[in-house]
């Protein structure tokens, strides 16, 4: 765990307009810099990013964060790797990870051999395919050129049930098995993947985190995988993208295919935006890392019946994580055609055709719910709502949710009141993120929302606030009070309430009050001052509150005259403080 300590120095020696501008082109704007959103296709700049404030925001889509959460996003990194990249960039060194237990320090060192290990092994692969007439007859004869295979690091297990000897003298080594290089059955050790072209499957950072094997000509199984290891687990990784996140950010557009042989094809057909899941159905990790990098995601299957299996699990698992500016599609590909095949029949202008005329979620959605029931009969329709009302509690998308109740509707025959009485929707999963509307009249502004917005230029006057104040029905309430508990130092920035809030049910919250702000002209030097307004207004609030309790009891209690007296006095007292 990295303490907040060491990501309070590196906000603060980082500035979060060069961590963008090394991927964007940002220009000056006012007090803030403005560039085109790179999470979404736009036109005309809405993504502004304040150097006061230490946090981008774009209005179009909503995506926000600080400079960790913007590397995070752009790179397609975990946490911790974000925070690697950019203390190195300000040379300032990790803190050193202290175990807390025994097999925690073991695992932590068996996790560093193990990518030590699968390095050596890819190596060891590649130069054995040079050597096997074999395996470069298959390679080419599946149209793959040399300068794409080693794109991919494409290597050869030999057909030897030793051959890792040839790379590891101390076969015997427990690093192997961990690796999942090497199985053990019966006191019997040998390779796990034997005369199979080898796919080195890479982590966020490049480095071999497992392998694939394809076999070569027939056999079972045609695709073998590393098991799950310490660096390696399958439903968050995807193969190829490493290599596929440039072509990702240049298209607008991931395509998520099935095989290694998938990816590798439309690779060298021009077709660079391609991924693929490891043998396993696709997760709501893979679909988050995606949406991270393209406006439009779409899944590619086969059009048989395990295809259209796999194509409702990611629709089931894309629900909650849909956004009304990221579209998602369906393509089935004809019979007995996967990518591979399709492209090289076909071409990348071909391909790039389909895609393009995939089907929508929305149309993947309501033809599947619509074959599963007779729609003529009363009870037909009825089982269709039923089945909408799953379905449309998942989904994260408020405009498309919109659409699909009055396509919903139309289907069941009743009205869309009916429909939405019926479906009883939930408020949505947390995931959602609306920006906060520009134009319009300004909406009524809270004190807490106010203090919030306080507090996140200047985390340190938590120290003043007076809890007892706020008002406990407010949402900001909630966040006011966890920030007052915090241990904050003086240096304090408001990027470090914003890393401490991603994840959890208050995120929204502080994030809209962050991205209000924006439009504020608060500086350093004024907060504290209107900090200690707000307060002043909230304790006359409070008050004019004493003040009418005392006044509806004085006509049964005259004792409390005297006590309704000193109020009022206080309350001038408050007002004139004011003015």
């Amino acid at each position: 765990m990295i303490p907040d300590s060491f990501k309070q120095d590196l906000l603060n020696r980082l500035d979060i307009v060069e961590v963008v501008s090394r991927h964007l082109q940002l220009r000056k704007g006012g007090a803030n810099y403005l560039g085109l959103c790179p999470f979404h296709g736009e036109k005309t700049p809405s993504f502004t990013v304040s150097p006061a404030k230490q946090f981008y925001h774009c209005f179009g889509c909503g995506a926000h964060g600080n400079a960790i959460g913007f590397v995070m996003a752009y790179s397609g990194l975990g946490y911790v790797e974000a925070v690697k990249e950019l203390a190195a960039s300000v040379g300032l060194p990790m803190p050193e990870w202290q175990p807390r237990t025994p097999q925690e320090a073991a695992r932590k060192e068996r996790e560093t051999d193990l990518g030590a290990v699968l390095e050596t092994a890819m190596d060891f692969y590649r130069a054995e395919l040079k050597k096997s007439p074999r395996a470069i007859a298959y390679l080419k004869g599946r149209g793959l050129t040399g300068e794409i295979a080693a794109r991919f690091r494409i290597g050869y297990a030999p057909d030897d049930w030793q051959g890792l000897r040839g790379a590891f003298p101390d076969y015997e080594h427990a690093s192997l098995v961990d690796a999942g290089l090497v199985v053990v059955n019966e006191g019997k050790r040998y390779d796990r993947f034997r005369d199979r072209v080898m796919f080195p499957i890479l982590g966020a950072r490049g480095g071999v985190i497992g392998f694939g094997g394809r076999v070569l000509g027939q056999g079972e199984p045609k695709y073998l995988n590393s098991p799950e290891t310490p660096l390696f687990e399958k439903g968050r990784e995807l193969y190829g993208l490493v290599q596929a996140r440039e072509a990702i950010r240049a298209a607008g557009r991931a395509v998520v295919v099935e095989g290694y042989m998938d990816v590798v094809a439309l690779a060298q057909h021009g077709v660079g935006h391609a991924v693929a899941t490891l043998g396993t159905a696709t997760t709501p990790v893979h679909v988050s890392k995606l949406l991270r990098l393209a406006d439009e995601l779409v899944f590619c299957f086969d059009g048989d019946e395990a295809g259209r299996k796999a194509a409702w699990r990611a629709l089931e698992v894309s629900l909650p994580l849909a956004t009304d500016a990221k579209p998602m599609r369906f393509l089935f590909l004809p019979e007995n055609e996967d990518p591979d095949s399709y492209v090289r029949k076909n071409g990348r202008e071909r391909f790039e055709h389909v895609i393009g005329q995939a089907q929508t979620l929305s149309q993947f959605l309501i033809g599947e719910l619509r074959a599963q029931f007779d729609l003529t009969t009363p009870e037909g329709r009825a089982g269709f709502i039923v089945a909408s009302k799953v379905h449309l509690a998942k989904l994260g998308a408020a405009a498309l949710r919109m659409q699909l109740v009055k396509e919903f509707a139309s289907i069941a025959r009743v009205s869309d009141a009916d429909i939405e009485r019926l479906i009883q929707p939930s408020a949505g999963p947390i995931y959602r993120k609306p920006s906060p509307p520009r134009d319009g009249p300004p909406l009524t502004v809270s004190s807490e929302q106010l203090l919030l917005r306080h507090l996140l230029i200047r985390p340190e006057l938590s120290r003043n606030l007076q809890a007892e104040l706020l008002d406990s029905s407010r949402p900001e309430t909630g966040v006011l009070r966890v920030i007052a508990g915090l241990p904050l130092s003086g240096e304090a920035s408001g990027g470090l309430l914003l890393d401490y809030f991603q994840g959890t049910d208050f995120e929204r919250l502080v994030w809209g009050a962050q991205a209000a702000s924006l439009e504020l002209r608060d500086t350093q030097e004024t907060v504290l001052q209107d900090f200690e307004q707000t307060q002043l207004s909230l304790r006359i609030q409070r008050k004019n509150e004493q003040i009418e309790a005392l006044i509806g009891r004085v006509a049964t209690d005259p004792a409390l005259n005297a006590e309704l007296n000193q109020r009022v006095k206080e309350l001038h007292q408050l007002k004139a403080r004011r003015s």
